[in-house]
């Protein structure tokens, strides 16, 4: 009875040895030398960073880990640019919201708002985002009330933003064509 288990022992790491050699093989690991890869976490970084290297899993082609930034979403960094006079108290790019603090105007204690912005698409469309408006109402002894608002300014931001954000798209694009012939509509001519 030993003896088998020796054996499917010794079976079981030859089977082991020859999945390493041919794992090793296929290029999984790559020998690099410490004078092409830097060793603090700032270089390496920027050295990612330069190189356009990203997340991913299962391959250059998978889309399920790679993630748009914030800095690449038109919808997102309009919303930053329209809401820059409150100060933000979320901003989860992940989760596909931004939550400001409340705010007053003129700095009255006892009136203040509260935006919320929530994102169902990457894309510019209408649906695409939620805008909510909080309205607080304090008393003089701090016994706050606080209600949603549904008003034109609901509109309004969504409005700017959408506006916003269709900018900025098409200034990304038009960077994105900077150097390349200009597109012309129209059929082609015979012969060229």
């Amino acid at each position: 009875m030993i003896i088998n288990i020796y054996k499917k022992f010794n079976h079981l790491l030859v089977i082991f040895i020859i999945a390493a050699f041919s794992l090793n093989s296929c290029g999984i690991y790559k020998r690099s030398d410490v004078k092409d890869n830097p060793v603090n976490d700032k270089d390496k970084r920027e050295k990612n960073i330069n190189e356009g290297r990203g997340i991913t899993f299962g391959g250059k082609n998978a889309r399920s880990g790679q993630f748009d930034f914030a800095t690449s979403n038109a919808m997102w960094r309009a919303t930053l640019e329209i809401l820059d006079f409150v100060p933000l108290a979320n901003a989860d790019y992940g989760g596909g919201i931004i939550n400001t603090d409340w705010y007053s105007e003129n700095n009255s204690s006892n009136e203040s708002l509260k935006i919320s912005i929530q994102f169902l698409s990457n894309e510019i469309r209408v649906d695409g985002i939620k805008v909510n408006i909080f309205k607080k109402n304090c008393d003089v002894n701090n016994n706050c009330i606080v209600n949603k608002v549904n008003s034109e300014l609901n509109g309004e931001l969504k409005l700017a933003i959408l506006k916003r954000a269709t900018r900025i798209k098409k200034g990304d694009l038009k960077k994105s064509r900077e150097g390349l012939p200009e597109y012309r509509s129209g059929k082609l001519k015979k012969g060229k």
